[in-house]
């Protein structure tokens, strides 16, 4: 691999921290709805081996969708860091 590549591989690493740093509120999890005649929204997580529930109304699902889709995004974000760290890792050990 060629010093430019490396350049660009590190210059990637560097908007994705970037990006990191722009991600927002977060909350691992997701919006469900309950009920089969009563539909009610509420946000879910599974924490401890346990499903935790908060209701959240009409008013707080447009919210709570954008905290779990920020959250994936991060973890996108975290996933491609890690493909691009250890390849330059792997080139340092190289040198």
């Amino acid at each position: 691999m060629n010093r430019r590549e490396i350049v660009k591989m590190q210059r990637k690493v560097q908007s994705l921290q970037k990006a990191l740093a722009e991600v927002g509120p977060l909350m691992r999890g997701s919006v469900v709805v309950i009920g089969t005649k009563n539909k009610q929204p509420y946000f879910s997580l599974n924490k401890d081996k346990k499903t935790r529930l908060i209701y959240l109304g009409k008013d707080r699902v447009e919210k709570a969708q954008e905290y779990s889709q920020n959250y994936k995004r991060l973890l996108a974000i975290v996933e491609e860091m890690t493909v691009l760290n250890m390849e330059l890792l792997k080139l340092d050990a190289a040198l």
